[in-house]
């Protein structure tokens, strides 16, 4: 591999790499005056707090009634994943298995909902939800989510079902599986892995995403990203720091579901798989 060891080069790369540090100290910052403030006790025109406490978490805990408000969001949440793995995964091996007209537009119309911002559709989709007395609902959120989420699941499990050679479904029919039996016993296992990568994803989406919920929450229904904003944003007056502790327990819940996604998932292994070889039988 020949490196260009031009100025011109130099500069660039180091021009690059000052962005990046720019950008992650400018995160870091913010991350850390969002920690401080939720366990400072009073902080006015000083670099750090005056004192530490931990009140302001117990604080938001009953002020904004965190508990109904997380079984709420991971009610909704494991819903959402129940749901895009069911309809993603069935509409994925379609998908992969089969040719007929007008294939490229419907994978076309499952990538829109991707690439196009949430709340350019979302209003219209929340208007068709409330006119059908959905909306503002639990089953109006798992709805609207279900709209990016299943196109996901389908885009991120195609690669890996084409890559299963159509030869081994063919063998376990020659020995006598039905459909059932042929997806639990020959194509549930080799899926596992894409399945699992599809799924924690989506977990973590839906946990994070913020548009579709907030357009089509009511009162009952609102995940925690949904509450964080109406806490600032809401009439009345609230203790910065309690807003901030809200904050910081929702930081950490993403948080915890992206580790957990990164333990099972490595983020090259989609494309590695779709460039993988099919098995032979």
């Amino acid at each position: 591999m020949i490196r260009d060891t031009t100025i011109g080069a130099k500069l660039w790369i180091t021009a690059i790499w000052v962005v990046v540090a720019f950008f992650v100290v400018n995160l870091i910052a913010m991350i850390a005056t969002v920690i401080l403030s939720s366990f400072g006790t009073r902080w006015l025109g000083t670099w750090l707090p005056a004192g530490y406490t931990t009140r302001w978490y117990f604080t938001a805990w009953a002020e904004f009634q965190l508990y109904d408000i997380l079984i709420v969001t991971f009610q909704i949440a494991f819903t959402v994943v129940v749901l895009s793995g069911l309809l993603g995964v069935t509409a994925a091996y379609a998908l992969a298995r089969r040719e007929f007209p007008g294939k490229k537009l419907v994978m076309l119309l499952f990538l829109l909902p991707l690439l196009v911002p949430p709340i350019t559709y979302g209003i219209p989709l929340a208007t068709v939800l409330y006119q059908s007395g959905v909306g503002g609902t639990f089953w109006g959120v798992v709805l609207a989510n279900l709209v990016p989420t299943v196109p996901f699941v389908i885009l991120v499990m195609i690669p890996f079902i084409e890559q299963i050679d159509p030869k081994v479904e063919a063998a376990a029919r020659v020995f006598g599986a039905n459909t059932f039996q042929l997806f639990r016993y020959v194509l549930l296992p080799m899926l596992v892995p894409g399945i699992l990568a599809a799924l924690l994803l989506v977990l973590v989406r839906t946990i994070g995403m913020f548009e579709l919920t907030f357009l089509t929450a009511g009162p009952t229904s609102q995940t925690l990203v949904v509450a964080l904003y109406y806490s600032v944003f809401a009439s009345g007056v609230r203790a910065v720091q309690s807003i901030d502790a809200m904050a910081v327990i929702y930081m950490i819940t993403t948080l915890i579901w992206l580790l957990i996604a990164l333990r099972f998932v490595n983020p090259t292994q989609i494309v590695a798989r779709a460039k993988q070889q099919p098995a032979t039988v």
